[in-house]
């Protein structure tokens, strides 16, 4: 059964389990994989997308002082398990704290990243009831992003992942052209563009903080496990 970011809302849609099937999908078929083969592994992408899902609650929680930790499922079992105490009596406080510092220590995410995300709620999540929206607009707003980089940058993202710099450079590049280009001639491709520019109006995530994403995903995607046969 689907987790959901708040269960007394049923219309709720929730963040990584959607989010990461559809990714996985995407790179499989880049990188020469299945995705029946693809096994959990610590560090790895599921735990990156589990790690961002448990910061947006963190935050949600803070700025609209949620009390119910029932009703963060992924943020009550992130602060049971690491044992994260509450800071100033509010909810949050601490579980993004220390969550901020898994992203940086584990996947080398500098705190702009985490303070865009902060920005972006912060702007357009002033009550609960403007969750659902926001979630379901940074859902697709992932979903597109990954589908249009896996699309353009094809056999370029097979590059080997210790060429770190120049699979930044062409990640970097291409989401330019998202923000910016208006050129493209795949009918598909413009319809897409054009969705993710209409998102992120709304959303307001900067050009490196999509690269960075993007480039995080992909270089974890690399590391996913190949066929056994």
């Amino acid at each position: 059964m689907t987790k959901k970011i708040f269960p007394y809302d049923k219309n709720i849609v929730p963040l990584q389990p959607i989010i990461y099937t559809h990714i996985m999908g995407i790179f499989a078929k880049i990188f020469g994989r299945n995705k029946a083969d693809n096994e959990m592994r610590i560090g790895g992408m599921e735990d990156f997308m589990t790690l961002i899902r448990v910061y947006f609650q963190a935050v949600m929680a803070a700025d609209l002082h949620i009390t119910n930790l029932a009703a963060l499922p992924d943020l009550r079992t992130f602060k049971v398990t690491l044992k994260v105490p509450t800071q100033q009596g509010r909810l949050g406080v601490g579980e993004k704290a220390k969550c901020r510092k898994m992203l940086k220590e584990m996947y080398q995410m500098d705190d702009d990243f985490c303070k865009e995300i902060d920005q972006s709620i912060n702007r357009r999540c002033k009550k609960i009831q403007d969750v659902q929206p926001y979630m379901v607009q940074f859902q697709a707003f992932v979903q597109d992003m990954m589908m249009l980089t896996g699309n353009l940058m094809k056999f370029k993202l097979r590059m080997p992942g210790f060429f770190k710099k120049a699979i930044y450079g062409m990640t970097q590049k291409t989401v330019h052209d998202i923000y910016t280009k208006n050129d493209y001639k795949d009918a598909g491709v413009i319809k897409t563009v054009l969705a993710v520019r209409e998102y992120n109006k709304r959303l307001n995530f900067s050009e490196k903080w999509s690269t960075d994403l993007v480039y995080r995903i992909v270089m974890l995607a690399k590391k996913e496990p190949k066929p056994k046969n």
